[in-house]
């Protein structure tokens, strides 16, 4: 059900407002029914004043049942420091499509083995084509949280928050404010982990290491500065960097070391980053063939082991992150927690699942659209399976209402499917048992928000691109 205003959303089922706070009378009436109204509102209403209130009373929610945004830096620090005693690997995953449905999945699974070491976490691309801003990203997931029986600290990330080659080349200061403002309101809403992403500044027509990755690091440097500025009393947030560009060459040693020396540099004491981004063999949404289907990607784990070493070794990281990771063949997921991957970024596998049960009819809709709208993405060498395959997931914004008011029945099943695709994941990540860990080393600091706060204009960032 779509609330039509705030006397009907206040009257709901266990839930009401007084004196600009927001109460809970029953909270086992306000999961099994004002939940789901408020989901359908935050996605379905056409009234930014309700979505606003809607999303004041999921965080409201959230916080007094106790799940509540945190950042995992603390977990991270520990890694470097070499105090976990089990090796496993964070699961960070980008939900573009049927946002509550999915992190549902997520949610069960990770009840089942006692798991908390996992992050959701969207790009700056995705923001744009999913049409999802921090706000809704958080509020639908934390309402996810509180619907399946989920507490404790909930990661939320902001994937390649990323420095637009292009863009910066036309206006240097212009491209940073506009990353800058982005940064603050995902930080705002919650998103207390950050991956900063200038790699696509890193110029290897350079003679020199230094001059190769110079923009990198300062541009890195200067954002964690700014981070660590704005981040609220008592959070300390987890921040990643990343050196090369994610489908280019592998990473090297000593691309890590002249960038951390810079980066170390220019930071002048402020805390830094708790691990770094590599480029290991893989490119972002696997690399598809002329039928459609996606070549078998092999990673290079050696590479992959070194440098997380290093990373530890030598700066106290938590480690490296692995992109690109989610159509990889099954097999190759347990070697990232042998190899002492700190983190893996999936996201094109759920994408391609849910497309797996849409209907016929609404994805020859979504394809149709793609043909006549992303025209000029086409190559010339492409087939139309290869195009749809690289193109689909620009639909997903424009289709979200469509893709949202599937029936219940359907979204349910797909939402079974992901459990069974996250029992995997979570397993073969070794993340089974690390709640104890999360709470042991990651604090969680409530922040209370005012209405008013939730009802402030939104900041109108445009359509934001960058690779994801």
């Amino acid at each position: 059900m779509i609330f039509k205003d705030a006397d009907e959303l206040f009257s709901s089922g266990g839930i009401r407002e007084e004196n600009e706070r927001f109460l809970i009378d029953d909270f086992d009436l306000f999961r099994q029914r004002t939940v789901d109204d408020l989901v359908d509102t935050l996605i379905l209403s056409n009234s930014r004043h309700l979505k606003r209130l809607c999303q004041w009373a999921a965080y409201e929610a959230a916080l007094k049942f106790g799940a509540v945004p945190a950042s995992i830096n603390g977990l991270y620090e520990a890694r470097g420091r070499g105090q976990l005693s089990v090796s496993f690997t964070v699961p960070a995953m980008n939900i573009r499509t049927l946002t509550y449905e999915i992190a549902r999945a997520a949610f069960r699974s990770a009840a089942k083995i006692n798991a908390a070491a996992f992050i959701f976490e969207i790009a700056r691309s995705e923001i744009g084509y999913t049409n999802q801003r921090p706000i809704e990203y958080v509020s639908v997931i934390l309402l996810a949280a509180i619907k399946e029986g989920y507490r404790g600290p909930l990661f939320f990330q902001g994937d390649h928050f990323r420095v637009s080659a292009p863009d910066y080349q036309r206006g240097r200061q212009a491209e940073l404010d506009k990353l800058n403002k982005l940064v603050k309101e995902s930080v705002d809403v919650g998103f207390y982990n950050v991956d900063i992403d200038a790699s696509a500044l890193v110029d290897l027509s350079k003679g020199d290491l230094d001059g190769q990755q110079r923009s990198n690091y300062e541009i890195s440097a200067d954002l964690t500065k700014f981070l660590r500025d704005i981040q609220p009393p008592g959070v300390d947030i987890s921040i990643g960097a990343e050196i090369g560009e994610v489908g280019g060459r592998n990473t090297t040693s000593e691309e890590i070391r002249v960038f951390m020396q810079g980066y170390l540099d220019r930071l002048a004491g402020t805390k830094g980053i708790s691990k770094l981004s590599i480029q290991t063999g893989t490119t972002h949404g696997g690399v598809v063939l002329p039928d459609g289907s996606i070549a078998r990607v092999k990673i290079d784990f050696d590479t992959l082991r070194e440098l997380s070493r290093l990373a530890r070794e030598d700066y106290k990281l938590a480690g490296c992150v692995q992109h690109g990771a989610s159509t990889l063949p099954n097999e190759a997921f347990h070697m990232f927690p042998a190899c002492n991957c700190a983190e893996v970024h999936l996201a094109t596998q759920f994408q391609n699942m849910a497309y797996d049960y849409f209907p016929i009819s609404l994805k020859e809709q979504i394809y149709n659209w793609l043909r006549t709208n992303c025209s000029l993405e086409r190559l010339p060498e492409q087939t139309d399976d290869q195009f749809i395959y690289k193109t689909r997931k620009k639909a997903l914004g424009p289709f979200k209402k469509q893709i949202y008011s599937l029936s219940r029945d359907l979204r349910l099943k797909i939402s079974r499917a992901m459990e069974a695709e996250f029992d995997f994941l979570f397993a073969q990540l070794n993340v089974a048992n690390t709640r104890s860990l999360v709470e042991e080393h990651v604090k969680t600091v409530p922040i209370f928000k005012s209405k008013l706060e939730f009802l402030s204009e939104e900041s109108d960032l445009g359509a934001l691109e960058g690779a994801d």
